[in-house]
């Protein structure tokens, strides 16, 4: 299920660094900075490994036949992402419900599958989109809602620098396309 990096790959990613930082107007070869293209490099394929991971594929791994059709929530998952327009992170938390028609998967998988889409270069209305996209398709349940609420590093610490501004974005489909159950599913949110 999961693709990792290969070595020849861990090393070029090595050399652009070195060559960002010669660009940047710094010396490589410094003590410092003698093997911080290796750090960033390593730490760039990890931030990235949901590319090898396949989210449908992790849902299904855990799906169960149940009679159980009262929403699921799973709150207050953390994540971290890398912003696609700078490569600066993002971070926040994803609440996800979905409502069965037949099937539930493991409590554990709706965190991972936003681990894989988060370990991607990314935007927050296209994670919200992707996380319930993927439930929806998993599972194919009477519906789904998703709700991210994000800090943007890219809008904290350049351009705007507008510091603890956060972000929510949210997706729905099915019985969520009702306003009793989005705010059904608010409340439980907040607490």
């Amino acid at each position: 299920m999961e693709e990792t990096h290969s070595e020849p790959q861990l090393q070029e990613l090595q050399s652009h660094v070195e060559r960002i930082l010669q660009l940047m107007g710094e010396d490589a070869t410094r003590e410092g900075l003698v093997r911080t293209p290796l750090r960033v490099a390593r730490a760039m394929q990890d931030l990235t490994r949901g590319y090898g991971q396949d989210p449908l594929a992790i849902l299904r791994s855990a799906r169960f036949r149940e009679d159980y059709r009262q929403m699921v929530v799973v709150r207050d998952i953390q994540f971290y992402s890398l912003c696609e327009h700078h490569l600066l992170p993002f971070f926040g938390k994803v609440h996800v419900a979905y409502i069965p028609d037949g099937y539930i998967t493991g409590l554990s998988k709706i965190p991972r599958v936003v681990e894989c889409f988060s370990h991607r270069l990314q935007v927050q209305e296209r994670l919200t989109s992707q996380i319930r996209t993927a439930i929806d398709e998993a599972l194919q349940p009477l519906g789904v809602m998703v709700v991210v609420e994000a800090q943007h590093l890219c809008m904290q610490m350049r351009g705007v620098e507008d510091p603890g501004s956060v972000t929510t974005t949210a997706d729905f489909s099915g019985a969520f396309n009702q306003v009793e159950k989005r705010d059904e599913f608010m409340r439980i949110i907040r607490g």
